[in-house]
């Protein structure tokens, strides 16, 4: 460790150790949160104050005018809204991939009722929040006490006018504050957590500024906000994790910051906020737009996070170097590069189905609302197939921005070498090649020169995803491993061991030998040694109009056992010879499958097994679903090849062809 690293955890352990001394009485919330809180003098003032502030720099599209347009041209949004604000009321929840939990009546604010674990009311640091025995799912927990669902009261209630939304997301926070004494339990034990509250208890208080209710709850609230921003300030993750947690902490100090200048620490939690997110930007953003943990979930987190940044700091008047905007735009542009035409992006990495906040509701992997926004921001409508006009953008930006000039985005095959990921593409067909290496920190999957496609817009072979953390480790071990993606393994290894949920021990690295593209032929030639005396080399090539070809050699010595994987979405796969399949899409749009190989192969479709594991593909964080795997195998004198044809035709009832001369 550096110097720096031992004296800020040494400075943090002292904390613990005084925060500990402090809480070892029983709590007393109301005290607890005066002793961490200063007193507001005139409290009808500091209201006052707050409205001025949040119309002059809060984002442009939380006024009575905007949610007007928003309920009028956004009606199917301003009905799911309601939809939604109504199961709450009732005290359902819809989390991550759970529906229609409960939590209890009063809620457990630390309950997760999914593995029936409540975690207890200690000092945060004496929890182990990654233990399920103790806590069940942390992230389940996490997910309701991020609060917001009750930003989607306050909009039900701005969009309605209907005030039982509001009461009830007040009421519920106050309740909130009443049950989690500062600095006790799993809520406080994640600073991400708490950032993430705060901005989600600001977007709350910005709904309702023009509403009785403010004055009412204003100096609670805002002593809760102040110890929020003073534990998050406190308890950075410069160390802990130096990724989105750090990033996501640091822009709820901007929020804390810009928003609250009332208190006397609110210019320390902006400039530290700010400081944080313009170094973590050169950090954890490559210079060709990918973010270091090698996850498309997390690339989205990102770019929201400097999206809301940019856009705060705009309207504060603060002024955020131009560096800081030329590495979110390649951050977009790799996003927007990796999805697909219906907004959606495919899995690569971890995924969790979290939001900085979720204005719209969508299905984790749609990135149609953030690359709105972005495209307004930048002027970029080539970012976007499905053109600006989201919710999201209106909630941010009032839409009345440049709008950018919509364009008819001619996908191109491209590379991101230092990112690691090269996208071959040809008219409504693609294939992804992950070419990096194992990323940074707990989220990327042992997934070295894995592939995915699609075809006709559809897709086919899909990374396996992610189904969860820390309830289920065999799951999760599974879900991260090499053999839930399209690859090869060799003698049943992973590329890498895993050391807890969230850690590897090792980090192989891929070469990248050759990239072309042209109007013909599109060719990624790379490899890695992440298997001890082999090299795994893979060649893709997409011959146009559409044939893929991969090419593997398993280059070294002696007799090894292999298995090549190839992972699809739900969908019929049926073998129709010893070795050849065809995949049948559900339009009814065929891939074929033909291996060659130096040796003999054993062909396997594999769905929904238990033991081994096999055959399982999770859309969303808690849910898993049989999905079949060809698997090909057998074992060989290396060296090895095996050249594999993927073949797309329009129907199921066409056979494959005969393949075209290159």
């Amino acid at each position: 460790m550096s110097v720096a690293e031992i004296g800020c955890r040494g400075r943090q352990a002292g904390s613990k150790l005084i925060d500990r001394m402090r809480v070892a009485a029983p709590p007393d919330p109301h005290t607890t949160l005066r002793r961490h809180a200063p007193q507001l003098a005139d409290p009808r003032a500091a209201v006052e104050g707050l409205r001025h502030t949040f119309d002059r720099s809060f984002f442009k599209g939380v006024t009575p005018e905007v949610i007007a347009t928003i309920r009028e041209q956004h009606r199917e949004h301003a009905a799911g809204i309601v939809a939604q604000a109504d199961a709450l009321l009732k005290g359902r929840f819809d989390l991550l991939g759970y529906h229609d939990l409960s939590f209890g009546n009063p809620i457990d604010w630390h309950l997760d009722p999914v593995f029936a674990r409540q975690s207890p009311l200690l000092h945060w640091s004496r929890i182990d929040a990654l233990d399920p025995s103790v806590v069940g799912d942390s992230k389940i927990v996490w997910e309701l006490n991020r609060h917001q669902w009750m930003v989607t009261l306050a909009q039900a209630s701005a969009l309605t006018g209907d005030d039982r939304y509001a009461r009830h997301a007040v009421r519920l926070l106050l309740d909130w504050i009443d049950r989690n004494p500062v600095g006790r339990g799993i809520n406080w034990s994640s600073s991400l957590e708490v950032a993430l509250r705060l901005i989600s208890w600001t977007w709350v208080l910005a709904l309702l500024r023009h509403t009785s209710l403010l004055d009412a709850i204003a100096p609670d609230i805002l002593a809760a906000i102040h110890a929020h921003a003073t534990h998050v300030q406190r308890y950075l993750s410069h160390y802990y994790s130096p990724n989105t947690h750090l990033t996501g902490e640091a822009l709820g100090l901007f929020y804390a910051g810009t928003l609250y200048p009332q208190f006397d620490a609110a210019s320390q939690w902006r400039d530290t906020g700010a400081t944080t997110l313009i170094e973590q930007a050169q950090r954890q953003i490559t210079a060709d737009g990918v973010y270091f943990e090698q996850s498309t979930c997390y690339q989205r987190y990102t770019c929201d996070f400097y999206l809301h940044f940019l856009l705060l700091a705009q309207r504060s008047g603060y002024d955020v170097p131009p560096t800081v905007r030329e590495r979110l735009e390649r951050a977009v542009d790799f996003l927007a590069a990796m999805t697909f035409d219906d907004g959606s992006m495919p899995s690569i990495g971890d995924a969790d189905g979290g939001w900085l906040m979720p204005l719209a509701r969508r299905s984790g992997d749609d990135a149609r609302g953030t690359l709105a926004v972005a495209a307004t921001v930048f002027d970029r409508a080539d970012w976007t197939a499905n053109g600006i006009d989201q919710p999201e953008t209106l909630w941010l930006t009032d839409g009345a921005a440049k709008r950018p000039q919509a364009v008819d985005p001619a996908p191109q095959s491209q590379m991101f070498r230092e990112g690691g990921y090269a996208i071959l593409r040809s008219g409504p067909h693609q294939v992804i090649v992950d070419v990096g290496p194992l990323g940074c920190f707990g989220h990327a999957h042992a997934d070295l020169l894995s592939i995915q496609c699609s075809i006709f817009g559809e897709r086919c072979l899909v990374d396996a995803g992610t189904c969860g953390y820390t309830a289920e480790p065999e799951w999760r071990d599974y879900f991260r491993g090499t053999a839930a993606h399209n690859t090869i393994t060799i003698d049943g290894a992973s590329q890498s061991i895993p050391t807890g949920p969230f850690g590897w021990q090792q980090r192989p690295a891929v070469t990248i030998n050759e990239w072309q593209a042209n109007d013909g032929i599109d060719i990624v030639d790379a490899q890695h040694t992440a298997y001890a005396g082999v090299t795994h080399r893979r060649r893709v090539m997409l011959i146009k109009p559409g044939v893929f070809i991969v090419i593997d050699n398993v280059i070294g010595q002696g007799r090894r056992s292999f298995e090549l994987t190839f992972q699809f979405a739900p969908m019929e796969v049926a073998l129709i010879s010893s070795t050849t399949a065809r995949a049948t899409t559900p339009n009814g749009r065929s891939l074929w499958i033909m291996p060659f190989a130096s040796t003999p192969l054993k062909a396997e479709i594999v769905t929904g097994r238990v033991n081994p594991i096999r055959g399982w593909v999770s859309a969303d964080y808690g849910q898993r679903t049989p999905a079949p795997a060809l698997v090909y195998s057998g074992q060989t004198q290396l060296p090895a090849t095996i050249v594999t044809v993927l073949q797309p035709q329009s129907s199921s009832n066409q056979p494959c062809v005969a393949l075209p001369e290159f």
